[in-house]
């Protein structure tokens, strides 16, 4: 059997928390996929132009940033970030029922903003939460918490493409000629990158005929279940004001558990439930104690945020960029024909991290992140040397989305491995493939406009190398990062406080 005894013993007791961060994250992908499908809807309904709509993109993406290094200082206990994730879920879903009612572009990127600083927090704080409850055994469990983002954005368009409109939703006689280039227009459309979209001209008065609300409010009752599965976990930790639910009976399972971590080696340094409220703040004290701290400490750190940046960034700019590669020479593909590619990436990045669930169980961290990477450079350079064939150009999407897909959720689980799992590096790793995903779009948009279509491939060539061999430097900072002393004198903090907590 591929799943180890024990290991399925300590997911059964904390079944429901590991389920309603699983279930968040699926909020956080159906949020952050809903808005490249719905962008020309939402112009005819606030009667703004292309250039001035695609920047609700950066709205959301610079919010979710600010969230994500946000979520990192409510980790300071465990009643705080579940308060924090059940007001993230529900401003989510309350998101989805008012964008119907923004009819002014400012209005709809404040809102947007709104979601944005949940979505972050939510980012941060579900993979700090799941790394606590399972250290180093978490890498499976962070396989199947990005496996629900993927989930997420591959639903989210799938619930809203009955709804789109098939033509100018603003009925205008001007430009009626217009709207055989919709989908056109709607595949070319590129977060943080309004210029690629400056040559078109769609109508701004006239009346608005579009059913995109429906999606919303569909995914509006789709993401309700998640706030309340957040309020039930609250409920059962004894943290709801006026509620007759008491710790007490958390306690005792809380001991139970200690005393089975105690008789399993690979669960002598867990904590759960009320301990990780109890002290989480020592463990943030050792944490942000770096005045003897060794070089290697910070070293590790760069170079684990700079390779998601460079792999972030490279999902954002290959399902961003990959429709305008394919219509132009030498593929020069039909409009329709290429506006599958993001799709097929997509899915095969939800496909690759289902299977990197059993796969993260049997398989290191270390040893997924350079088959990962070695895949991706191999994909970029096959994609270079098949840049006439059609054929290649889909083949290589599947296989760029399969490598690409375990990345994040690999980087984090082994950089919390070599940090000895003080949840530092959560905040950092997470607010930096945010960022990543951001930048390069606006980098890679800006070559690809001055160099030419074939600049696509070779930043993908020059990304994934720099990462690759970023990469190999943390793996050798890794074998000098000393691992005796620091572990020791946290786990000896752990334990006082540990057995304080128990008298």
């Amino acid at each position: 059997m591929w799943w180890d005894e024990n290991l399925l013993v300590l997911f059964r007791r904390n079944l429901q928390p590991t389920i309603t961060y699983w279930s968040v994250f699926f909020s956080f992908g159906l949020c952050i996929a809903f808005l490249g499908p719905t962008l020309l809807d939402l112009r005819c309904q606030t009667h703004s132009s292309l250039q001035d709509i695609t920047w609700v993109f950066f709205s959301q993406q610079f919010c979710i940033l600010m969230g994500s290094t946000l979520g990192g200082a409510f980790k300071k206990s465990l009643k705080l970030c579940l308060t924090v994730l059940f007001i993230s879920s529900l401003t989510i879903s309350f998101v989805f029922v008012i964008i119907p009612f923004c009819h002014r572009v400012a209005v709809l990127a404040m809102v947007m903003a709104i979601a944005g600083l949940a979505m972050g927090c939510i980012d941060t704080i579900s993979n700090m939460q799941l790394v606590r409850i399972y250290q180093q055994d978490s890498a499976v469990f962070l396989q199947v918490l990005h496996f629900f983002v993927g989930f997420g954005a591959f639903l989210s368009p799938l619930i809203a493409d009955p709804f789109l409109s098939d033509t100018n939703c603003i009925l205008s006689n001007g430009t009626l000629n217009e709207s055989k280039n919709l989908e056109h227009i709607r595949n070319s459309l590129v977060p943080h990158h309004p210029r690629n979209v400056s040559h078109y001209v769609l109508p701004l008065d006239g009346p608005a005929l579009t059913d995109v609300a429906y999606a919303f409010w569909i995914m509006a009752a789709i993401n309700l279940p998640v706030p309340v599965a957040v309020f039930l976990l609250m409920y059962k930790k004894g943290m709801v004001p006026g509620c007759g639910h008491q710790k007490t009976s958390l306690l005792s399972e809380d001991e139970l558990a200690m005393e089975t971590h105690k008789s399993n080696e690979f669960n002598d340094d867990k904590m759960s439930g009320a301990q990780e409220e109890q002290i989480s703040g020592h463990g943030v004290h050792l944490c942000c104690q770096t005045k003897n701290a060794p070089y290697t400490f910070f070293s590790i750190h760069i170079c684990a945020a700079v390779v998601l940046f460079m792999s972030d960034g490279i999902v954002g700019e290959y399902s961003g960029f990959v429709y305008s590669y394919a219509v132009e020479n030498p593929l020069s593909l039909a409009h329709k024909t290429a506006g599958y590619l993001p799709s097929l990436f997509w899915a095969a990045i939800t496909l690759g991290r289902l299977i990197s669930i059993p796969v993260s169980y049997k398989v290191r961290a270390r040893t997924m992140l350079l088959i990962n990477l070695i895949g991706v450079l191999g994909t970029f350079l096959f994609l270079f040397l098949s840049q006439n064939s059609i054929e290649g150009i889909f083949l290589g999407t599947a296989f760029l989305g399969f490598s690409i897909s375990s990345v994040f959720p690999s980087m984090l689980a082994y950089t919390e491995d070599i940090l000895n799992y003080k949840g530092c590096a959560t905040t950092v790793l997470v607010t930096s493939a945010g960022l990543g995903e951001m930048v390069v779009q606006i980098l890679v948009g800006t070559v690809i406009e001055t160099q030419g279509s074939y600049s696509f491939l070779v930043c993908g060539i020059s990304l994934s190398t720099l990462a690759f061999c970023l990469y190999v430097v943390l793996v050798i900072l890794d074998n000098m990062h000393p691992k005796g002393s620091e572990g020791a004198s946290q786990k000896q903090a752990e334990d006082r406080d540990s057995e304080r907590y128990q008298q």
